[in-house]
């Protein structure tokens, strides 16, 4: 080979190599930074991208969302219960440029920064806040970080508590009071199942009581009303069959007299009928017979009646009562004769 072909070799390879450094590709999620002769020249945004090879360099920076593990530490709460927490911190780069010349070592800065604020939140607080406060304590500390690092060309997305580790003994003690905490609920809502459950029957025994005396009073109004109605029910058919046989009786009355008028009677017919009418008001269930002082009149009549119309027995002899004596006829004493035209006037 002449030295002609060698030469050309070489400057074909340093040519190479010198179009390989040239070309660079920076991808989506990439930024270039491109630094000429030590200084900042420009951000390439991604795609195929050229720079002088010996004079400019491009540093490639990931903008994607990054993890940042915070490792363990014992903090001292405002009790003076020592824990231990740790933390995951996410955050992505906004401004590639500020992300390399504004911190050296920024996963380093980010880690202690966030441990120093992790010590300063849950110092402020007690333990029981702490454990239930993670929400609180996450939103504080993003807060805090993000204000920090924003100077560094970061954002800090989200910070996540993982774990907040009391001691052994806490731990047993925090068991024993959860455990009587469950004991005292459960013993207050059975208590309070007793008392709604007898709360509940009180009422319904109350319900079914005041339900029983409405219906008893209801019922007994029914029945009162019942028996009213009935009554007058009873009172109106009495009065309408006394009224109806009044009538009937007046009428039945009215027409025999009308009767015995017409037919021009005397006064023996009359008698005759006052004697029926003596037998039939005999005939009742009555214990005592009222005659009225007209009847003594009708009785007298009825006598002389019986007497004008009764043929003589010669035979007729004065017999005396219960085998008393017959008296003489000087101890016989005549009475006068009863005037008729009185008992007519009465």
């Amino acid at each position: 080979m002449t030295p002609v072909a060698i030469v050309v070799g070489v400057i074909a390879l340093i040519g190479l190599a010198v179009l390989v450094a040239a070309v660079k590709i920076v991808r989506p999620y990439q930024r270039g930074l491109v630094e000429r002769l030590g200084r900042y020249k420009a951000t390439e945004e991604p795609g195929l991208r050229l720079i002088f090879p010996f004079i400019e360099t491009m540093q490639l920076i990931d903008m994607r969302e990054q993890v940042v593990d915070v490792p363990p530490q014992e903090v001292i709460t405002a009790d003076n219960v020592v824990v231990s927490v740790d933390a995951v911190v996410y955050y992505e780069a906004t401004d590639p440029q500020r992300l390399v010349y504004n911190i050296a070592d920024f996963f380093t800065a980010i880690t202690k920064l966030a441990q120093t604020n992790l010590r300063n939140l849950i110092g402020d607080m007690e333990l029981d806040r702490a454990l239930t406060s993670r929400d609180t304590i996450n939103t504080q500390l993003r807060e805090v970080l993000d204000d920090a690092t924003d100077k560094w060309g970061v954002r800090v997305v989200r910070v996540e508590i993982q774990r907040i580790d009391p001691p052994p003994d806490i731990v047993s003690a925090m068991h024993a009071q959860m455990r009587a905490e469950r004991d005292r609920r459960a013993t207050v809502t059975e208590a309070k199942g007793y008392q709604e459950a007898a709360i509940a029957r009180a009422d319904g025994e109350q319900q079914a009581a005041v339900l029983s005396a409405q219906g008893r009073k209801e019922a007994a109004v029914l029945d009162a009303q019942g028996d009213s109605e009935a009554i007058q029910l009873r009172a109106v058919a009495n009065k309408l069959r006394l009224e109806l046989m009044g009538q009937g009786e007046g009428l039945a009355a009215k027409a025999r007299l009308t009767g015995i008028k017409e037919a021009q009677t005397d006064n023996n017919v009359l008698t005759v009928e006052y004697l029926s009418a003596l037998e039939r008001i005999g005939d009742g269930r009555a214990t005592k017979l009222v005659i009225p002082v007209e009847f003594s009149g009708l009785l007298g009549t009825v006598a002389a009646f019986a007497e004008t119309i009764r043929p003589e027995d010669p035979e007729d002899e004065v017999r005396p009562k219960d085998e008393l004596p017959i008296p003489a006829d000087d101890d016989r004493v005549e009475l006068p004769e009863p005037n008729r035209d009185d008992h007519r006037d009465r």
